[in-house]
């Protein structure tokens, strides 16, 4: 018999939290942030890698899966655990943000959402039983429920019909999986998801729907979509609080440094996001004294590792030079040095993050980090498309 989720809440520092959950492979700490596996593997990564950095649970995308090798292989093959070697804890996320970020390739009712494929044009549909019946599949230990991300900018009408058609959804994929469950239980635990965009009264409109619904966690949607840093803070600081305290709150695709502190500090317990590892094989890493862009020329003579402060395999062995002159070269060990290093860097921030909490400090933690890490001036104000 699977194991069951559990979370507690171990200690909080003002309104930032510490705690842990555990699934049916394993414990993970709170805050965490979870590098995003899209097709089953972190790009440029290995299992062993995530495990060198500090990773407890990855997140698996569930259109890409879907499409590509499909759920049914991954489930004939044990899951995504034994499928992908990653043996710790998955989340899987509805597909909803990939499907309504292709608004020329899809339809959208109050049923579900009918798209086309961007591998090959073919027809597809999502409604919300069959996402769960998707990820009870795939066999990650946390699942999301189908949801209406609406973009940034969306007018009020948008934004109420997004938040409407997310509730009914969860609703009915949360009566599929108890319904699923108790045929065969996965073990797996159901998150809901709070839409609203940036309208306050919306989001907690949506709130209250989700919470009224008791899943084992909640997730704030729909931010880093467009929305300024103002814009995003405000909505957070008003949604979070309508939240329980003793369940998990994930705030989706964010992930610049200064933004999980941010969200920290106001009580997330989850994130998620492309920008660590995207931007690296893209020539830009994160580092203590801000991003980095190992690929202009300043680089090109830089004995220095990537990082000075840091203690990653890649830094204690490498120069800016040898990785700028890989990239270059367009020789793939780069993209799996960046991508090594931008991993390790959120994983040691998070448990930075973590101790400072259980030692009553991470005001000054979070001060202390800011001070040397904006030095830089990088304007960090724009999310990628895709998560």
């Amino acid at each position: 018999m699977p194991g069951s989720f559990s979370f507690r809440l171990n200690r909080t520092d003002g309104a930032a939290r510490l705690g842990a959950f555990e699934t049916q492979h394993g414990m993970v700490h709170t805050p965490t942030f979870m590098p995003v596996g899209t097709s089953g593997a972190v790009k440029a990564l290995t299992a062993h890698d995530l495990e060198e950095c500090g990773a407890e649970i990855m997140l698996g995308n569930t259109y890409h899966l879907y499409l590509r090798p499909g759920e049914k292989l991954i489930r004939k093959m044990g899951g995504l655990a034994e499928f992908t070697g990653w043996k710790k804890s998955t989340l899987t996320d509805s597909g909803g943000f990939q499907v309504f970020s292709m608004q020329d390739l899809l339809t959208i009712d109050d049923e579900g959402v009918t798209f086309r494929s961007h591998h090959d044009g073919s027809r597809h549909r999502f409604f919300p039983e069959k996402v769960i019946e998707i990820e009870r599949d795939l066999g990650a230990d946390i699942i999301m429920s189908f949801d209406q991300c609406a973009p940034y900018p969306a007018d009020r009408e948008l934004a109420s019909a997004a938040a409407r058609r997310t509730f009914d959804w969860a609703r009915k994929g949360l009566e599929h999986f108890r319904k699923l469950e108790a045929v065969e239980a996965t073990g797996a635990a159901l998150f809901g998801i709070v839409q609203g965009s940036v309208y306050p009264d919306l989001r907690r409109l949506s709130a209250e729907q989700i919470i009224s619904l008791d899943f084992s966690g909640y997730a704030i949607g729909g931010l880093a979509v467009g929305e300024s840093k103002e814009e995003m803070e405000d909505t957070l600081g008003h949604t979070i609080e309508l939240l329980p305290q003793d369940k998990p709150r994930y705030m989706m695709g964010v992930g610049y440094p200064e933004d999980l502190l941010m969200a920290a500090s106001y009580g997330v317990d989850m994130f998620d996001c492309v920008l660590p590892t995207r931007n690296a094989r893209t020539g830009m890493v994160f580092t203590s004294e801000g991003p980095l862009v190992f690929r202009n020329a300043d680089c090109a003579r830089d004995d220095r590792p990537l990082d000075p402060n840091c203690g990653c395999k890649v830094c204690r062995r490498y120069s800016r030079a040898y990785i700028r002159h890989l990239y270059n070269q367009r020789e793939i060990t780069a993209l799996v040095l960046a991508t090594y290093h931008s991993t390790y860097f959120f994983q040691k921030l998070l448990l930075g993050i973590r101790e400072s909490i259980k030692d009553g400090c991470f005001g000054e933690f979070r001060r202390e980090f800011l001070d040397l890490y904006l030095q830089g001036n990088y304007i960090t104000d724009r999310y990628p498309d895709g998560r």
